[in-house]
């Protein structure tokens, strides 16, 4: 099992900023890939931001230039946002991928969320 602890979402102004975090423990997976969804109010969740192991991003094009993913060696995933417009609004959930040690199948594993919102 993998265990992923999310932090950091709160209110904030239109313009502002906001660091959200994701703390992943596992004893027994290795984490390929981690990332971050958000879903607003009616809609479905969507791919915000990916890092891989190997460090590689990518983003959603709503984000790209604002938004900022990253990850430490003890696993622990950010996400840097910047200049946050109301459509950022949302529950924004952490998510790795994981693969059990000697295994090879990945499975999907997800934070509880945290809720971000910007006013206009």
């Amino acid at each position: 099992q993998v265990q992923l602890v999310e932090s950091g979402g709160g209110s904030v102004q239109a313009g502002g900023s906001l660091r959200l975090s994701c703390v992943a423990s596992t004893s027994v997976f290795s984490i390929n890939a981690m990332g971050w969804y958000r879903q607003a109010p009616g809609k479905q969740r969507e791919l915000v931001a990916r890092i891989t192991r190997d460090g590689s991003t990518n983003y959603a094009d709503s984000v790209k230039g604002r938004f900022t993913i990253s990850r430490d060696i003890a696993r622990t995933m950010y996400l840097q946002m910047a200049s946050l417009k109301p459509e950022d609004t949302g529950v924004y959930y952490c998510n790795a991928v994981a693969r059990r040690l000697g295994g090879i199948s990945d499975y999907n594993y997800w934070g509880q969320g945290t809720q971000v919102t910007v006013s206009s």
